[in-house]
């Protein structure tokens, strides 16, 4: 089954104990932020701890509520162009309002998730595979309908292999 608009919002309103992704490209392209991304390689930067929008309030609520949401994200360096803007506009924001997000550096070691794709995971019941195109443009997002032993032993190891954006960012220029 195939999620777009409601059916996919709803997702993150209707989660009981904990909503996680698992990132794993240099780059997503969202139609969405274009114009913010040609703002950011032009230099224009934003401070994260004014940033309030409805998903930053979203953050808040669900962590206040003791519902979560978090994220790992595997990569590389360098850091591609969408990374730092991924990490100045969004994930310093998010983090501020309650996300628990988590780098995985993968450059001078093995990759522990080599051949995994990016899934968000709800209540470690329910998990929806993000399909991608390779340049990081989406194509769908399906609820996978297999076992979910795999998916709940990703998030472990990504969880285990991986430090808090806070710690990674420190001392990097984004």
């Amino acid at each position: 089954m195939l999620l777009d608009g409601d059916a996919w919002r709803s997702r993150f309103e209707r989660f009981a104990v904990e909503a996680w992704r698992l990132e794993t490209l240099p780059q997503y392209l969202m139609p969405q932020e274009e114009e913010e991304f040609r703002a950011f390689r032009a230099g224009a930067r934003i401070d994260p701890h004014v940033v309030s929008n409805e998903y930053t309030d979203r953050l808040r609520r669900q962590a206040a509520e003791g519902r979560p949401q978090g994220r790992v994200h595997v990569l590389t360096r360098p850091l591609s162009d969408y990374l730092r803007f991924e990490f100045s506009q969004y994930y310093a924001p998010h983090v501020l309002a309650g996300e628990q997000i988590r780098i995985l550096d993968v450059t001078d070691r093995d990759n522990p998730l080599e051949s995994v794709q990016d899934f968000w995971m709800f209540d470690r019941s329910e998990v929806v595979l993000m399909n991608y195109r390779p340049d990081g443009r989406q194509i769908s997002r399906e609820v996978y309908e297999g076992d979910l032993t795999p998916f709940i032993e990703h998030q472990r190891i990504a969880v285990a292999e991986s430090m808090p954006f806070e710690e990674y960012v420190k001392g990097i220029d984004v």
